[in-house]
């Protein structure tokens, strides 16, 4: 598409070896790389390329003048800073060394001057940037350096998040607590019907919806009660919540007698309760659960006629 590469000098030896035109950037810098690669971006040809606005007169006349040419598109992989402490043996000069500051630097720049430069953070969005651009001429369009431009400060966050905290944690401060979590879902509404609600973190890792309506925030609430009360029992235990609060347990090795246990506790409340087991629901069980209306059912698995069963009831 007749761009111009500037590369960081181990991207500039791999494009090298594969025959594709890239310009190192301590040659466009007239700066050599230095201190172990630790400085070579932080320049202004390369901050001053991304943010100039291309439609301010005086900001063109200044990159012109100084020898600044834009650049119009950032492709940046960061550091590995948490695959690198995940290793058992990690150590802290390690982990420091790969606490990436050009990279998040660039992006940023990039990312604040959306309206004139894509920039691109995440490998699953190169395809879409590359179709994008063979559509239009080369260029992209407003909507999509928008959202690439919101992840930027999204996968940025979560970054500095994970070097917050480890070293929060390795030289035990209490300097506070960073989160930064994927949105997984908008739900309907909030807890009332008039509040919005949305659900963060990494709820598909734990649970798979396997039939009814989409859940609701107050849906969510019971299922993690629901767990955080089952993860108490070893043995054979069935529970009945509503509202967050247990209803009944029963223990039994014999799932329909833990149900009948669990469920004599309080005939009334469980209606539109949550079910949950800690072993594969069967049929009986199945059976018993369907005499009455349930919101959700929860079991780290399911027998197939007892899926079948429950199947038939659409929520």
């Amino acid at each position: 598409l007749g761009i111009e590469i500037i590369s960081t000098g181990g991207t500039a030896k791999l494009l090298a070896k594969e025959s594709i035109k890239a310009v190192e950037i301590s040659d466009y810098t007239g700066f050599p790389e230095m201190m172990d690669g630790r400085v070579k971006t932080l320049h202004p040809k390369v901050h001053g390329g991304l943010l100039h606005l291309r439609n301010n007169p005086s900001h063109v006349a200044q990159a012109k003048e100084h020898g600044i040419s834009p650049i119009d598109l950032v492709v940046v992989n960061l550091y590995p800073f948490e695959e690198t402490i995940a290793k058992a043996d990690v150590t802290l000069d390690e982990a420091i060394e790969n606490i990436d500051i050009g990279g998040p630097s660039m992006l940023r720049s990039a990312a604040k001057n959306y309206h004139d430069v894509t920039v691109v953070v995440d490998p699953a969005d190169y395809s879409e940037v590359l179709q994008t651009m063979r559509d239009n001429d080369g260029g992209t369009t407003l909507k999509l350096r928008e959202r690439l431009a919101i992840k930027v400060f999204v996968t940025t966050s979560q970054y500095d998040a994970a070097i917050s905290n480890f070293l929060n944690k390795e030289k035990e401060t209490q300097c506070g607590i960073s989160l930064c979590l994927p949105l997984v879902a908008r739900l309907r509404y909030g807890e009332n019907p008039h509040q919005t609600g949305a659900l963060y973190g990494s709820w598909g890792d734990y649970f798979e919806k396997l039939h009814g309506k989409e859940l609701s925030y107050n849906n969510i609430l019971d299922i993690t009660a629901a767990s955080q009360l089952i993860v108490e029992f070893c043995d054979s235990t069935v529970a009945i919540l509503k509202h967050t609060n247990p209803c009944g347990v029963g223990v039994d090795p014999d799932l329909r007698a833990a149900w009948d246990k669990a469920f004599a506790t309080d005939k009334q409340a469980p209606f539109g309760g949550i079910i949950i087991t800690n072993r594969p629901l069967t049929e009986s069980l199945a059976k018993a659960i369907s005499e009455i209306f349930s919101e959700v059912i929860i079991a780290p698995d399911f027998e197939s006629d007892a899926l079948a069963l429950l199947k038939k009831k659409k929520n």
